[in-house]
């Protein structure tokens, strides 16, 4: 990491900061008059997500999981979904920790099949844009239609709320869950995996390959989302709309299946609209359809970032109706 790219991040680290709290202080004190029956976001939670955005970046591109640009537009999508809910803030970390991970999990083995392989799994702003752009839309919506609110899932007293929360779970499990199998399948499987739509084995590597480990680490991922939502909920509501709400571990079975049912739409569309061939020459999997390449599956219609974003936005809009379907 150049001490050019530490600089920037610093830089605009400390622009961000004075810029938030310059916000802060405009909005309550200058335009709407700091009281206690109008301020709608305490000052501790407003430098609480300032400063947790900050550190986390930091610490991000510091172990190489962010590039600079990367770590850039995580500080506006931390600072928004921390400033929503404790329970975004708590599900972000652990997608990014776990994600991370899993994604330098055994590098020397995925080095073989995968030709775009990044040692170290480094993500850039696109990456981080496709992954995490559809759970910052519903963190803004959330700040725009409920405030900043810790409340619980329960759509029979807070539907809209429980809606975007669930939501945003959806759309961090999908994308944790699929990171998990793509990155963990692909390595503890021990036979070739098969494609989603023709069910025929295909070499490792492939987009819309699925296999047993791989579906149950995409399971596993969701639920790992849906555990942190959780602890967020208990650390942070309410004791008396935890009293009305319905029973939140419930909220666990739904990252999972959230989790799975984004990993199957992401290889279905893996399989049909992203392009899948195999080199020649390297032996290696490749997204470009040229000469040389043996074509595997699919059209060279989406790229794996497309994919990732449609992937997510799908099953946010799913995963609210899971949640009502379990009595949430």
């Amino acid at each position: 990491m150049s001490s050019a790219s530490s600089s920037l991040l610093s830089l605009v680290s400390l622009i961000f900061v004075i810029g938030s709290l310059f916000t802060f202080v405009s909005k309550n004190v200058l335009l709407g008059g700091w009281t206690a029956d109008t301020l709608q976001i305490s000052p501790l939670r407003w430098v609480s997500a300032t400063a947790v955005s900050v550190l986390v970046t930091s610490y991000g591109h510091t172990r190489r999981s962010l590039s600079t640009s990367g770590a850039l537009l995580a500080l506006l999508v931390g600072f928004c979904l921390t400033l929503a809910h404790v329970s975004f803030l708590t599900s972000l970390l652990v997608f990014f920790l776990s994600s991370s991970k899993a994604t330098k999990f055994k590098q020397d083995i995925k080095k073989r099949f995968e030709a775009d392989f990044k040692e170290g799994g480094q993500r850039n702003w696109l990456q981080v844009l496709c992954n995490g752009g559809m759970a910052t839309e519903l963190s803004l919506l959330y700040l725009l239609d409920v405030g900043s609110a810790d409340l619980p899932v329960d759509f029979r007293h807070h539907y809209r709320a429980s809606w975007l929360g669930m939501g945003i779970l959806g759309a961090l499990a999908c994308c944790n869950g699929d990171t998990w199998a793509s990155e963990l399948g692909s390595v503890l499987s021990k036979e070739e995996p098969i494609l989603i739509t023709t069910l025929r084995r295909v070499p490792r590597g492939t987009n819309g390959g699925v296999s047993v480990p791989g579906l149950v680490a995409s399971t596993a991922g969701g639920m790992i989302i849906g555990f942190a939502y959780l602890m967020g909920v208990y650390s942070s509501a309410p004791s008396i709309e935890m009293a009305n709400a319905p029973d939140q571990w419930k909220v666990v079975i739904i990252g999972g299946l959230a989790g799975l049912l984004g990993s199957i739409i992401d290889s279905l569309l893996g399989a049909t609209v992203q392009f899948s061939g195999k080199d020649k020459k390297t032996g290696k999997i490749v997204e470009v359809a040229r000469e040389g390449v043996v074509k595997i599956s699919g059209r060279m219609i989406l790229d794996n970032h497309s994919v990732n974003l449609v992937s997510s936005i799908l099953t946010a809009l799913i995963t609210p109706k899971i949640a009502l379907a379990m009595g949430m």
